[in-house]
């Protein structure tokens, strides 16, 4: 299979999504840089083995996860086949859940891109580290779709979630960070040691407190409405808004009868090809 821009798209993999145990803390690595880690099946079954794993292990005090490559993760894999077996596929809301869930911290640490899902995946992380070059964003309203997940208006302000899902604009990581939506910039060359780091610190820490912790954060939110925010799509105010809506699919039209150059334009006509 090739990419719109030609390029030879390695088939799914095992190996789409890596698990490494280091000392006492686990680095999760989504695998899949010709295509930006932008997700598919193949990505949710393998990161549901790795978050398996990671829970298992009692060794295993905190988690890393990161992108392979240039990108942490472009979001949603637009141009992916179904897979060919009949086995199950975990939803993405399900996964990002469980890393709530988990007594476990998560940290992510993000390079490049982290729009649409792979912002709503970096964002339900405990804590996010990004590169310099990293770039946030919520584009899903380019397409006319809401967004997979309800998760920036828990941890931005009101003003910064509506800019971020009306306006559907990329966010520079020290916008991020003035934002909230992360908790430190660092040099591209510094992100693993940085978040490895903390990723050991918090492993060494008395286990019952950091995890009594990330709980009782996590609470309180719960508490404000949080499960039901994640739930969106079943709010009946929602679904009554939705009803003759936009044609979502209008620019994936597009980009099966005209390629990938006339989507992005499309796409992103208001914007400029640098936003």
């Amino acid at each position: 299979m090739t990419s719109p821009q030609e390029i030879e798209i390695p088939p799914p993999s095992l190996d789409d999504v890596l698990y490494e145990r280091k000392e006492n803390f686990a680095v999760i690595t989504l695998n899949r840089p010709v295509v930006l880690n932008a997700v598919n099946w193949s990505i949710l079954r393998r990161l549901e083995a790795a978050l398996d794993q990671a829970e298992a292990d009692d060794e295993v005090g905190a988690v890393v996860l990161t992108g392979a490559g240039r990108a942490f993760c472009a979001g949603g894999d637009i141009q992916s086949t179904p897979p060919e077996d009949d086995l199950p596929t975990p939803r993405g809301t399900d996964l990002y859940m469980r890393m709530w869930n988990m007594p476990k911290p998560f940290i992510a640490a993000v390079r490049g891109f982290a729009v649409g899902q792979g912002s709503e995946l970096a964002a339900m992380c405990d804590m996010t580290i990004a590169a310099d070059d990293a770039v946030f964003g919520e584009l899903q309203i380019r397409h006319g779709f809401g967004p997979p997940m309800l998760i920036a208006p828990y941890t931005v302000g009101i003003k910064q979630a509506k800019e971020m899902l009306l306006l559907g604009e990329r966010i520079p990581a020290e916008d991020a960070l003035r934002m909230g939506l992360i908790n430190r910039v660092v040099a591209g060359d510094q992100l693993m040691e940085v978040a490895e780091d903390w990723a050991r610190k918090l492993s060494n820490l008395p286990r019952k407190a950091v995890q009594g912790n990330k709980l009782l954060v996590n609470r309180v939110y719960e508490l404000a409405g949080f499960l039901q925010g994640i739930d969106y799509r079943e709010d009946e105010v929602w679904k009554a808004t939705q009803a003759g809506g936009d044609d979502l699919n209008a620019h994936l039209k597009v980009l099966r009868e005209k390629g990938w150059e006339a989507f992005r334009d499309s796409r992103d006509s208001m914007y400029g090809r640098d936003r």
